[in-house]
């Protein structure tokens, strides 16, 4: 019996191996990287898509974690057991180092990664990565991200392997399906098709709508709650961004979103070093400051037609301290 029931195990375990992910190969492109391309790939790496954010180092001495500069792309970002994750997970290195960075791998196989989160080897990648949401970029606009990280100095860093635990490493295998299902970009006219293309790439719905078992509550889309621990213990909790008047940005006028972000477009913003100990958060608001105000005011559109979900959040908790119910 139980010979038999470790032959199935093994067998299940063959099956998830060499049947997932479900992805096509990567396409075979060589993206023209005009001058007006690369500008529009760093706009959106840096202040869209944040792919920046997490593939280079961030001081945490200081509010927000601001990018440490000459790190663009090096890789090494951390998601652990500390934050809640089933293993640990590293974002890699994305510069054009041949040795430790993507120097090796072609353009359809970078677009491909961004896309469907598989990576060069066909192996799949933690969905912290929000692939799922770049699946819908316009084409033009993921071919940009590639033709902007191809221009990234090349970085010689070596980032470890991830490490998810068992039966992640499994499930993981099934996450990634289909294709990508880009937008086409003659409907991005409509400010609000526009703003909630925007919301869906910047991927706000990946921290400011609680989960459970890795899945989206029901009944919460922006609704916030999502914890990130600090390695000090404290907690920071991403807040409700429906437009619910009492518990969420309903009260807020188009003037002071925008104004919300642009407090921290310029260096000094987020210069000063805190203390270890005081409020902070993972929320990259240096890079978001430098979206583009027409961008913000179409998020800012869209998410006013959204329902509104009475969702009071404990922003932040100190270190020691417990959490109020």
């Amino acid at each position: 019996m139980v010979v038999a029931l470790l032959v199935v195990v093994a067998a299940g375990v063959v099956y998830l191996r060499y049947t997932f992910p479900k992805v096509d190969a990567a396409p075979v492109i060589s993206i023209e990287k005009t001058p007006a391309l690369v500008e529009r790939g760093e706009y959106l790496a840096h202040h869209v898509a944040v792919c920046i954010d997490c593939h280079s180092t961030r001081d945490f001495s200081r509010f927000s974690g601001p990018i440490v500069e000459g790190t663009f792309g090096k890789g090494g970002d951390v998601f652990d057991h500390s934050m809640g994750f089933p293993g640990t997970f590293y974002a890699r290195n994305i510069t054009s180092d041949k040795e430790t960075g993507i120097g090796n791998w072609t353009d359809g196989e970078v677009y491909r990664a961004i896309t469907t989160g598989v990576s060069q080897n066909g192996d799949p990648l933690f969905p912290v990565m929000p692939y799922k949401a770049y699946a819908n970029m316009t084409t033009n606009d993921a071919y940009a991200i590639v033709s902007y990280i191809r221009t990234l100095n090349p970085i010689e860093h070596k980032v470890p392997k991830s490490e998810p635990d068992f039966p992640m490493n499994l499930i993981m295998r099934t996450i990634p399906s289909g294709n990508p299902t880009p937008t086409d970009e003659r409907t991005l006219d409509d400010e609000m098709v526009k703003g909630k293309y925007l919301l869906t790439i910047a991927a706000c719905t990946e921290c400011h709508t609680p989960q459970e078992k890795g899945q989206p509550i029901e009944g919460k889309f922006l609704a916030g709650g999502f914890e990130f621990k600090f390695p000090n213990g404290a907690v920071v909790r991403s807040v409700n961004i429906t437009p619910d008047k009492e518990t969420g940005i309903g009260n807020w006028t188009e003037d002071a979103f925008v104004q919300r972000f642009k407090n921290y477009e310029a260096p000094e913003a987020t210069a000063k070093q805190i203390d270890p100990d005081a409020f902070n958060t993972i929320m990259p608001w240096a890079m978001y400051a430098g979206m583009k105000e027409e961008d913000l005011r179409a998020i800012y559109k869209y998410m006013m037609t959204l329902e509104p979900i009475s969702n009071k959040v404990e922003r932040y908790t100190p270190p020691g301290a417990v959490a109020q119910k």
